[in-house]
């Protein structure tokens, strides 16, 4: 079982940038594919982008274009989620999450795939 923190939520306003840090610890790059999920108040829990063993990435259709995931080019076991033009519908807490049973494509955001999650992080944008 890996340990997964976030950090990096904050308040923002719209059309700002974010960027979100997730350190995984133990981790290995070709044992884990990995997520960012949000979950706003009332709402289930999405995928919004995710990497998989061979850094391919996938992103869901309301947050591509603005949502960059990325895991740090030296420290591998850091993954990070960019978020630019930030919009009000982007609140929620954010979650990074670690998968072993990976695949590709929009798959990869499906939440029943993973089996650790961090804490969460908090974004708030106001308009």
């Amino acid at each position: 079982q890996v340990q997964l923190v976030e950090s990096g939520g904050d308040s923002v306003q719209a059309g700002g940038s974010l960027k979100l840090s997730c350190v995984v610890s133990p981790f290995s790059d070709y044992t884990y594919c990995m997520g960012w999920f949000r979950q706003a108040p009332g709402r289930e829990r999405e995928g919004v982008a995710a990497i998989g063993i061979y850094d391919t990435t996938v992103y869901a259709d309301s947050v591509s274009g603005r949502f960059t995931i990325s895991k740090d080019s030296a420290k591998r076991n850091t993954l990070y989620l960019e978020i630019t033009s930030v919009q009000p519908e982007d609140t929620a807490m954010y979650y990074c999450a670690a998968a072993t049973r990976c695949t590709t494509g929009y798959g990869l955001l499906n939440r029943d795939r993973y089996v650790s999650w961090g804490q969460g992080t908090q974004v708030t944008v106001s308009s």
